[in-house]
């Protein structure tokens, strides 16, 4: 990119000029640089982010992979409506998660 800029006596032309030096080379951010910077993100940021991510891969998976994840939501569903399994609200998931976790 050649750019003119006008000086106080004489114009200068200016080879390789970029006024976004960070945009040179937008793929050539690593997937390392990413993360890091992603995990510096407070933690509602990081999980907007989780969810776009994932909401980028929609549609993306394998057929094997959704047909098993269809199949998988059908048992769970049929689990709670023969009564072999029973609905948890979110609060309550977390306060047994977090038991789980502590023993």
């Amino acid at each position: 990119m050649i750019v003119m800029v006008l000086g106080c006596f004489r114009p200068v032309i200016c080879l390789d000029f970029n006024p976004f030096p960070e945009q040179i080379h937008p793929m050539s951010i690593t997937v390392e640089q990413v993360a890091h910077d992603a995990l510096g993100l407070p933690i509602d940021g990081r999980a907007q982010l989780v969810e776009q991510l994932l909401a980028s891969l929609a549609g993306e998976a394998a057929p094997a992979v959704e047909r098993a994840h269809l199949d998988e939501i059908r048992r769970r569903r049929d689990a709670v409506r023969t009564g072999q399994a029973s609905l948890v609200d979110g609060p309550e998931a977390h306060r047994q998660v977090r038991a789980a976790l502590r023993k």
